[in-house]
């Protein structure tokens, strides 16, 4: 068996599903697919991989990143998201430095967010490599 071979579906936590679905098509462009008899709303492109926003009544989310999107030319992707009205977190940490929204390493660019349920999200450009997909 080989996983790599299968569409992956990320499940992430969220207090209000419609909210959600509303941050995820409208704001990040995601294409809805549809709810689950549980509630959960999906998103995704046909036979490309998926996103669960699964309804929790804990409030729990994750305390680091839940989800990255590969993207080229972060800084156009991420002016283009804060125009709609997305907030990049800044940072000002001995090992971890935002510059514009953007933290450059030797080998990736880097700016993260929230979405409106406190999951921690990233969109990323991987440096040297091409990539072909884009948010």
């Amino acid at each position: 068996m080989n996983l790599a071979l299968n569409t992956a579906t990320t499940i992430l936590p969220v207090d209000d599903a419609a909210r959600a679905r509303s941050f995820y098509t409208e704001k990040l462009g995601l294409p809805h697919r549809g709810m689950t008899d549980n509630g959960s709303e999906l998103l995704g492109s046909d036979g490309g991989p998926m996103l669960q926003l699964l309804p929790v009544s804990d409030g729990k989310h994750s305390e680091h990143t839940a989800l990255s999107f590969e993207v080229r030319n972060i800084e156009r992707i991420v002016q283009d998201m804060e125009a709609r009205g997305v907030r990049f977190q800044d940072y000002d940490l001995p090992n971890l430095k935002t510059e514009n929204h953007i933290c450059t390493t030797d080998s990736e660019k880097c700016a993260w967010f929230m979405d409106t349920e406190h999951n921690i999200l990233c969109v990323h450009e991987t440096l040297g490599m091409q990539v072909e997909y884009q948010l």
